[in-house]
């Protein structure tokens, strides 16, 4: 064992312990927690697991890959109208692994914890013979029997976005092609944008309580816009119409609409986003869309839920767009 690499019990009481700060996490010291929802609530879990070069670079920052870890499933949360209280953490250290990084891991962890308020309640370490591996179950609560699930949609039913779509996808574009920028003529800020995007997403967890009070289904965008329309209306036994043009997107997304088609097509279905697809009632849409606005947590509508059979069409001003869904980000 290296010098500077602590043993497990003194692992756990220098990195980890202080993150643990919700009595259910018994202080670490035991072998799990014990965690009970609030009266009128009911537990939402949720499990994420990223691998170093599949959902983030080995390279990129400790604290980073820890926003990351965290983040994506705190979008599976707010998807659900699920307000985040805990998570339990399975890491697998490469072989290089030193305090130091370990260190400005937890680090990131402890500033998402204070953003986003959330604890750790416990987890497990191991050592991995393939590279870096981050495992998060993080824990939320929703009042009972209202979590909101994918499969709800009604034909008449406004959906809506939140954020920007495709910028984590031509993220994922600029890292792996260093002249991306070059052969796209895309501004330096706007490439600072969509390599910030796919690093960090923006869970949006203040949008919970509206999803809950408004929504008859949401889910994460994960797989890519198209794809999981794909898979809510499927599960809705439902058809979701799309309008291009209302897409919500950043000016780097806007301009390679313009410029790169050829790119900007797989980046909208490419997948990353962690932002928010809601289908809500027409009735209450508009009171939704005033109400997310005044949270801090602007929506789009970007199309509606009509009859028919796991459908998704795509429409540009009207005109049908071939649309790939199978495109989406694939997990095997």
């Amino acid at each position: 064992m290296a010098a500077d690499r602590p043993g497990e019990f003194e692992l756990i009481k220098r990195f980890f312990a202080p993150l643990a700060k919700d009595p259910g996490s018994l202080g670490l010291t035991d072998d799990a927690a014990v965690l009970k929802p609030r009266p009128g609530f009911d537990l939402v879990l949720t499990k994420d697991v990223l691998a170093a070069d599949v959902h983030f670079f080995a390279e990129d920052a400790p604290e980073a890959i820890a926003a990351k870890s965290l983040r994506v499933n705190l979008s599976d949360l707010a998807a659900k109208g699920a307000t985040p209280r805990g998570y339990l953490l399975g890491i697998a250290l490469p072989k290089g692994w030193t305090a130091d990084w370990l260190q400005r891991f937890c680090k990131g962890l402890e500033a998402d914890q204070a953003a986003y308020d959330i604890q750790l309640l416990g987890g497990d370490t191991i050592r991995s013979s393939n590279g870096l591996q981050v495992s998060i179950t993080a824990i939320g609560e929703v009042p009972s029997g209202q979590a909101i699930r994918r499969c709800g949609a009604k034909a008449g039913d406004i959906l809506f976005a939140t954020g920007t779509i495709g910028d984590a996808a031509a993220g994922l574009k600029a890292r792996l092609d260093r002249g991306f920028a070059a052969t796209t003529s895309l501004a330096a800020s706007d490439e600072a944008h969509i390599l910030d995007r796919y690093l960090l997403p923006r869970p949006r967890t203040r949008l919970a309580p509206l999803i809950v009070k408004y929504a008859n289904a949401s889910m994460d965008i994960s797989d890519g816009l198209l794809s999981d329309a794909g898979h809510m209306a499927s599960a809705s036994s439902s058809a979701i119409q799309i309008n291009l043009e209302t897409v919500p997107l950043s000016p780097a997304l806007t301009y390679l609409k313009s410029a790169a088609p050829d790119v900007f097509f797989p980046c909208l279905n490419g997948g990353d986003d962690y932002e928010i697809l809601v289908s809500v009632p027409e009735a209450v849409s508009q009171e939704f869309s005033a109400e997310a606005s005044q949270l801090g947590c602007p929506v789009t509508a970007i199309g509606k839920v009509v009859e028919g059979e796991g459908t998704v069409n795509l429409l540009d001003n009207g005109v049908p767009v071939s649309a790939d869904l199978q495109n989406g980000f694939r997990h095997f």
